[in-house]
């Protein structure tokens, strides 16, 4: 992270027949200007995260990287803990109910308790992960809501390509090299969403955001044999880096993230976007920011190019989500008929989870403040066009009611803004404060997901 050099006093004119003063070193780069700090309350200023005292190697340079240790170390450490706790919970519920016993393996069953984790997405991943993809539109009759076959190219490589390469690497099976990607990518995202969070509201926002990610409704698919944790972690790091004006591991990330899932159009807009205003502003010149622009989308816009080659039609790719899995974009009409069916107890849409919709509805209560709570530490416009393209994306397509947790997961911009009204609390309060929801996620984040609904 590049660091905001302060100005120093002029120096005084030297006195008749002394030798002049050698001018004080100045690093280059942009000066603060002149006046009181912007910097909102306990906010990290500028370089705070990486705020080394001298060449590497030395005395400084050590204590900097022992400050940046303890202040991730505090994060990952909160975010471990109410994972840990919540993660325990859930265990534990599906031990006393013991419904996955009699569930189909791959459909919230197996033969042990742990074996849930790897079921619904996560059968397809280990599929793609063990024999790859066949991408076909098979015509499928007799069906109300699905018109093709379902088939493995709706999901996106980046996630099965890792799980092949750990099972090559370490000997696990499909199913532990996933969880090993999922846990590792989880904690990867908590850091990205404390670096982001610190940098708007300080180190104890980072902090608090860093645990929300860990209780929010849906983490439950962060331990899991699903690709969520992995594309927050590229999201939370491609935004902190459009944030510090690292363009090309921005567009590299957003690139990345492009291969993982559908959603990353809401990261690659907000990159790109970003990165526009900047070249139009001529802040970083013209290269950096224009090479972001140019490299984002690709791996997305690849891939869906790709499944349409294979089967013969360019648009193939959402041919085959809409007809084999029902989803496309619809303008929000599926999520307000749920809502209103479920508000009232009609239970009529075509896949109803009467737990897993209530916790949604809650959610969308929630949601409004939240978004107050973001705008309030007035966040950078990458967030801002991130956040709110996947909202929408969320709210405004054809999808199962229930999953409205799993899908607003990806915005962790929305539990920054939460964390910094928090950040006035001592850790002790804090810490009592998150201590309930933390064990509470194990069953509205965990059981609920995948033993009450479809994730």
């Amino acid at each position: 992270m590049s660091t905001t050099p302060t100005s120093a006093s002029p120096e005084a004119p030297a006195r008749p027949g002394t030798p002049a003063r050698a001018a004080a070193h100045r690093p280059a780069g942009p000066r603060r200007p002149a006046g009181p700090s912007q910097d909102p309350p306990g906010a990290i200023p500028d370089g705070a995260l990486s705020d080394g005292a001298g060449p590497a190697g030395t005395p400084g340079d050590r204590r900097a990287v022992r400050r940046r240790a303890g202040r991730y170390g505090a994060a990952l450490g909160a975010y471990a803990a109410v994972k840990s706790a919540g993660f325990a919970v859930f265990l534990a519920l599906l031990v006393h109910a013991d419904d996955y016993s009699g569930k189909a393996t791959g459909r919230g069953g197996g033969a042990r308790p742990w074996d849930v984790l790897g079921s619904w997405d996560g059968v397809w991943y280990q599929r793609i992960a063990l024999s790859g993809y066949h991408p076909q539109l098979i015509p499928l009759q007799g069906y109300q809501h699905a018109t093709l076959y379902e088939n493995s190219a709706v999901f996106f490589p980046l996630y099965p390509w890792l799980i092949r390469i750990v099972c090559a690497c370490t000997g696990l099976g499909t199913y532990g090299a996933g969880m090993l990607v999922a846990v590792v990518a989880s904690f990867v995202a908590a850091a990205g969403i404390f670096a982001v969070a610190a940098r708007l509201g300080g180190v104890r926002a980072g902090v608090v955001a860093a645990a929300i990610w860990g209780l929010f409704p849906g983490s439950g698919v962060e331990w899991a044999v699903y690709s969520d944790s992995l594309f927050v972690a590229l999201a939370a790091w491609s935004c902190h880096c459009v944030i510090t004006r690292r363009w090309l591991t921005a567009g590299l990330l957003a690139f990345t993230a492009g291969l993982g899932r559908p959603t990353a159009a809401a990261l690659i807009a907000a990159v790109s976007l970003t990165a526009l205003v900047a070249l139009v502003r001529r802040t970083d010149g013209i290269v950096r920011p224009l090479t972001a622009v140019l490299i984002a989308p690709w791996g997305l816009l690849g891939y869906i190019g790709w499944v349409g080659w294979k089967v013969g039609e360019p648009a193939g790719y959402f041919h085959l989500q809409r007809g084999a899995w029902n989803r496309y974009f619809d303008f929000g009409s599926a999520t307000a008929h749920s809502l209103l069916d479920v508000l009232v107890g009609r239970w009529h849409a075509w896949q109803v989870n009467p737990v897993p919709d209530l916790i949604a509805i809650a959610l969308l209560i929630a949601l409004p403040g939240l978004v107050v709570l973001l705008m309030r530490t007035r966040p950078p416009l990458v967030l801002v066009v991130y956040t709110g393209l996947t909202i929408v994306a969320a709210l405004a397509s054809n999808q199962i009611f229930d999953n409205i947790s799993r899908y607003l997961l990806p915005a962790f911009p929305l539990f920054i803004g939460l964390a910094t009204a928090l950040r006035r609390y001592s850790w002790a309060t804090l810490a009592g404060l998150l201590a309930l929801p933390a064990l509470a996620s194990g069953w509205y984040a965990g059981y609920a997901l995948f033993e009450l609904g479809v994730p």
